[in-house]
């Protein structure tokens, strides 16, 4: 997690810095619905490698947007949720949601 002087200047820059990627983004939009493990993730990410999922979710975490909950059962089992910070994303999905459809419904 980035030092409150080592963010960018600019909290738009700040947000796009945070959850700015292609695969974060998609990442939040799954689990707006609830809890996800990471094979559940993969397969639903078409074309998401296992490096970079398994690196958008440890650096998500380290930024405090998502959790991770190891259960101590046989086999593992690892859940991956929207912290409370990452709850407060919800708003920000949405209108990206809204924005998509009203796209598709005006272009050619």
């Amino acid at each position: 997690m980035l030092t409150k002087e080592e963010m960018p200047v600019c909290p738009v820059a700040t947000t796009v810095s945070l959850i700015g990627s292609k695969w974060k983004l998609l990442i939040l939009r799954n689990l707006l619905a609830g809890p996800w493990r990471f094979n559940e993730l993969k397969k639903n990410l078409e074309g998401i490698s296992q490096k970079v999922l398994t690196d958008s979710l440890r650096s998500m975490e380290k930024d405090g947007i998502i959790t991770r909950t190891v259960y101590a059962e046989v086999p593992p089992r690892v859940e991956y949720a929207l912290s409370e910070l990452g709850e407060s994303m919800r708003p920000i999905i949405r209108a990206m949601e809204a924005w998509g459809i009203e796209y598709k419904k005006n272009i050619q």
